[in-house]
C-alpha cells in the first residue's frame, strides 16, 4: 500500500519573518500555487493557504493590517502533520475529519520531524481512489482477503530481507469438492468465508502487525508469521474449525463423521468430514531464494499432512 511520503511533493517554504507582502508576491507569479509551508530549521511550523490568505487581507483594515507585517500572524499553526510512512487510507480519514474550514489545506508531510512536503486533498483523493481499485484487482472476490499477486509480493519481501524470521502456512481443505458436490456450491462457499474468518481472527487481530493472510483460491489459504512461534496458531486454527464445522453438515453426516458421496475418482464411498491441512515452511534453519522454493517446499509439505488424516500442521 501507498504511503503519503511516496505522493507528496514540493512547496515554496518561507520563514516565520517573511512579510506577508512576499507571500502576496509568491501567490501572485505562481497562481495554481494553492499554499505555502511555514518553517524553521527544516521543521514545520505553519501553513498559509491561498484562499484563508487572501480572505483575512481582504476584511476591513486586513491589507494595511497584515501585508507589512510577518507571516506568522496570518498562517494557521495547527495544520494536519502527517509520518512519511503512514499509510494514505489512514491520512485520508485523519484529512476529511478535518474542521470543514480546513477540508481542503494541504497535509504536511514529516520525516523524522523534518519537512518533506505537503499533499493536496485532490492528489489523495485521485491516489485513494486508484489504491481502492489495485487493492480491489488483487482481491479475492469471495473471501475478500489478498489474492496471488499480494501473495507473491509478501513472500518476497521476507526473501529478499534474509534477515527476517517468517513462517509460512500454506492451509488446505481436505475433502473440499466432495462436501461441495454433496451440500452445494453456496454452503462451500460460506465454509470458504468461515476460513478466511478464522485466519482473519487468529492471524491478524491477534498477532503482529506484518502478519498477513491470502487467499490463493479454490480452497487454499497462506498467512505468513514474522516469527518461529507458528505452533500455537496452527493448533488454534484446528481447535475452532473444528468446532465450528459442525453447522455446516445435517446431523446424520455429523453423527457418522462422513458423507456418503462420490470421490474424486467418481465411486461412491464413504468420504470423511473436511478437514484443515496446514503445511508450515519457516527460514529458521533453510534458505530459500525464491517464491517457487519456497511453494514446492509447502506443497509437498501439504501432501504429507494430507497422508495422515483429519486436520493436522506439519512443518517442514
Amino acid at each position: 500500500m501507498l504511503s503519503i511520503g511516496d505522493i507528496s511533493e514540493n512547496v515554496p517554504v518561507v520563514t516565520l519573518k517573511t512579510k506577508s507582502s512576499d507571500v502576496n508576491i509568491i501567490f501572485e507569479e505562481q497562481p495554481n500555487l494553492e499554499g505555502i509551508v511555514v518553517a524553521g530549521n527544516n521543521k514545520p511550523l505553519g501553513l498559509v493557504m491561498k484562499a484563508q490568505f487572501y480572505k483575512k487581507i481582504s476584511v476591513k483594515y486586513g491589507f494595511d493590517l497584515f501585508m507589512g507585517r510577518p507571516i506568522e500572524l496570518v498562517m494557521d499553526t495547527k495544520p494536519l502533520l502527517v509520518d512519511y510512512f503512514d499509510p494514505i487510507t489512514k491520512v485520508s480519514s485523519l484529512a476529511m475529519d478535518r474542521e470543514q474550514a480546513n477540508l481542503y489545506d494541504y497535509v504536511v508531510v514529516t520525516k523524522d520531524d523534518k519537512l518533506q512536503g505537503i499533499v493536496s486533498i485532490k492528489n489523495l483523493l485521485i491516489k485513494l481512489a486508484e489504491e481502492q481499485v489495485n487493492q480491489a484487482m488483487y482481491t479475492n472476490p469471495l473471501s475478500g482477503l489478498p489474492g496471488n499477486v499480494l501473495i507473491e509480493e509478501k513472500i518476497s519481501e521476507y526473501l529478499i530481507n534474509r534477515n527476517k524470521d517468517f513462517s509460512l502456512l500454506y492451509i488446505d481443505l481436505d475433502h473440499f469438492k466432495e462436501y461441495n458436490d454433496t451440500y452445494g456450491f453456496k454452503k462451500g462457499d460460506l465454509l470458504l468465508k468461515e476460513i478466511s474468518n478464522l485466519l482473519s481472527k487468529n492471524v491478524l487481530l491477534n498477532n503482529y502487525d506484518s502478519s498477513f493472510v491470502g487467499h490463493i483460491g479454490g480452497d487454499d489459504f497462506v498467512a505468513i508469521l514474522p516469527h518461529y512461534n507458528y505452533q500455537q496458531i496452527c493448533q488454534l486454527l484446528i481447535t475452532e474449525f473444528d468446532i465450528r464445522l459442525k453447522q455446516y453438515y445435517n446431523e446424520i453426516d455429523w453423527k457418522n463423521k462422513f458423507v456418503y458421496t462420490k470421490s474424486r475418482n467418481g465411486q461412491f464411498r464413504n468420504v470423511p468430514l473436511v478437514s484443515l491441512s496446514i503445511a508450515v515452511v519457516t527460514n529458521k534453519q533453510d534458505e530459500f531464494h525464491s517464491i517457487e522454493d519456497v511453494s514446492k517446499i509447502a506443497a509437498e509439505v501439504k501432501t504429507q499432512c494430507k497422508e495422515k488424516g483429519g486436520s493436522c500442521y506439519i512443518c517442514f
